[in-house]
């Protein structure tokens, strides 16, 4: 199972999301600090679900570290966040 595939799944399992998309931007970082051939180091996230309802922005980023952690601790340099509750503007 890819890095992308293991974030996918645990985020899927764990916020049970109306809306995910996990991109692997790591081609965007070759030559910057944490990036390694093969990538899997650089990833934006996009998520919508109810889990984030009436909590700030920092606390579903802590949510979404939180789990990731080991990922974050691993393989994973970067990972960018846009975390949404449904029916927030997202502009």
């Amino acid at each position: 199972m890819t890095v992308k595939d293991q974030i996918t799944k645990k985020l899927s399992e764990a916020f049970i999301p109306e809306s995910l998309d996990v991109v692997d931007e790591s081609h965007l970082h070759e030559g910057h600090a944490g990036h390694r051939p093969g990538g899997a180091t650089h990833f934006r996230l996009y998520i919508v679900s109810k889990a984030f309802e009436g909590k700030s922005r920092i606390d579903r980023h802590r949510m979404i570290n939180s789990l990731l952690a080991p990922e974050l601790s691993g393989p994973v340099h970067a990972l960018a966040i846009k975390a949404y509750a449904p029916g927030e503007n997202k502009a």
